[in-house]
């Protein structure tokens, strides 16, 4: 396959049908917690289970996302898709079809196992369909669709829990993975998988990886409760982490190893993984703290919240294709350097909310964030794909999107972390300040300077404190959202410094599908 060679509107088609399948993978976590307390109540399930129901697509998703090189050598491109999406679809109905606690997160597992190896998949098939000069326009169609889908998830979930029955929030993946799969299976290429490879999976690898992915996904959700230096979460690290370095070891020594780890060796496929990571930690750690602020800061309703975040959407779709444009005029490094930074920048500014910051104040960062995205996306996707022939694109494409998955599950948890741990903390210093009539504290509580002035010549009584507490209770929590969107801020800039070791590729050394 060369440069040269045409691809006719069939294979766009197909193509499209595949980021369709992956925007509802994507979407389908985000709308599902929008409406975990009706699920809860409707099914009679306890609050403390609940999170369970999203845990469980979690760790199914990320135990599938590095068998998609796998999956792909043995059912070829066409087979896993199409296969995966069917599977997907039949366990969003049987997720809507549940009846109880058991039945809804054995459907979840299926459904985030499914679901996990579309994303990879669709990365992988930008550099397996299309010539180099197609490409950028192929990444940035996937990597709109997989970013606006964690950007409208709020909106979407809202509205369906406001309009219909929590039923609709997996029954609405039926009838576009009915039609994806169908569009799929009909003008993607047609290429014979090679059964042989699935004699030869190493399944005490396979057990080995699942192991560790698991473990490390329940000790990052547990981490922020039961706290990092519990016996429980450092059990959980700890088997994460020997389970982790004995499927490490035994895949380097093997001829055909359930994921190619050898890809790493390859210095920019590891800083496009690492600026993978990165984004993943800024992106959904961003999507997970607006609605927080909004919701408990501002009490706006689920749809409100997806109203004021569809900004950032919006500013994705106004300035992918310009990133498209640029990327085929400029060096990528120069891209990555001024998406990060203006990401970070966007981050930054969240962290000088107020309570009162409502949409006039989050605009201008989520236009800066959402402007960004691309650029953080689009290179590095390049980055560290563009220079593999065919038969390592699916592994490392498995490996790449593992990282953005695990920075955002890592990024939630030291967000919650942060969040849990510094609120009360926050919240004791400011009602000390206030006690001591420090007006400086008026703006973050919202009473007036002259109340403040007083406060400490007035006799406080047991109403009074009931009145003040609320107040004092949400200026921590504020004060501690704007100290966890610091936190993202600074891990975003840091990705910075892993840009000049960047070996600037060959044209004639890439990939060219």
């Amino acid at each position: 396959m060369t440069d040269e060679r045409s691809v006719g509107a069939g294979t766009w088609v197909g193509f499209s049908a595949m980021t369709l399948g992956m925007f509802m993978a994507v979407l389908d976590i985000q709308i599902v917690v929008t409406s975990l307390p009706e699920i809860s109540e409707a099914l009679s399930i306890a609050p403390d289970r609940m999170s369970w129901v999203q845990t469980a697509y979690l760790i199914a998703e990320v135990i599938a996302i590095p068998l998609t090189g796998l999956l792909t050598r043995v059912l070829s491109l066409r087979g896993l898709f199409v296969g995966a999406l069917c599977l997907f679809t039949v366990a969003s109905a049987a997720c809507a079809a549940s009846g109880g606690f058991e039945t809804l997160v054995v459907a979840r597992v299926v459904q985030g196992f499914a679901g996990g190896v579309l994303i990879p998949s669709v990365f992988s098939a930008v550099f397996l369909l299309f010539p180099f000069r197609q490409q950028g326009v192929a990444t940035t169609l996937a990597g709109v669709m997989a970013v606006l889908a964690p950007t409208v998830g709020p909106l979407v979930g809202g509205w369906i829990t406001q309009t219909w029955s929590w039923h609709w929030l997996f029954l609405v993946n039926v009838l576009p993975g009915i039609a994806a799969a169908g569009i799929a299976a009909r003008f993607l290429p047609r290429e014979a998988g090679e059964y042989t490879h699935a004699r030869t999976i190493d399944m005490a690898g396979l057990v080995l990886m699942a192991v560790a992915l698991a473990a490390l996904e329940i000790g990052l959700k547990d981490a922020p409760k039961h706290g990092w230096v519990s016996l429980r979460v450092l059990g959980l690290l700890l088997l994460s982490l020997v389970a982790g370095f004995a499927f490490v070891r035994r895949s380097l020594g093997r001829s055909q190893p359930i994921v190619d780890l050898g890809a790493l060796a390859d210095r920019n496929f590891a800083i496009g993984c690492w600026l993978s990571f990165t984004l993943g930690i800024g992106l959904y750690g961003s999507v997970y703290l607006m609605p927080v602020f909004l919701a408990f800061a501002r009490e706006h309703g689920p749809l409100e919240i997806g109203r004021v975040m569809l900004v950032t959407g919006v500013a994705q779709l106004v300035t992918a294709p310009i990133a498209v444009e640029l990327e085929r005029r400029v060096d990528g490094r120069i891209l990555m350097l001024g998406g990060f930074a203006l990401f970070a920048v966007g981050l930054g500014l969240s962290a000088l909310q107020t309570w009162e910051t409502d949409f006039d104040g989050m605009l201008l960062p989520q236009i800066l964030r959402g402007s960004a995205i691309m650029f953080c996306l689009l290179p590095p996707t390049r980055l560290a794909l563009g220079q593999f022939p065919p038969e390592r694109v699916a592994d490392a494409s498995g490996l790449f999107n593992l990282m953005r998955n695990l920075g955002g599950a890592i990024g939630l948890a030291l967000i919650d972390t942060v969040i849990y741990g510094r609120a009360p903390i926050l919240a004791e210093e400011i009602g000390q300040r206030l006690k001591r009539g420090d007006v400086s504290v008026s703006p973050l509580v919202g009473i007036p300077p002259e109340t403040v002035a007083t406060a400490a010549s007035r006799t406080i009584d047991a109403a009074l404190i009931e009145t003040v507490r609320p107040l004092v209770e949400r200026a921590g929590l504020v004060s501690a959202i704007n100290e966890a969107w610091a936190m993202l801020a600074a891990i975003t800039a840091l990705a910075l410094l892993v840009l000049p070791f960047v070996v600037p590729p060959k044209r004639e050394n890439l990939h060219n599908g």
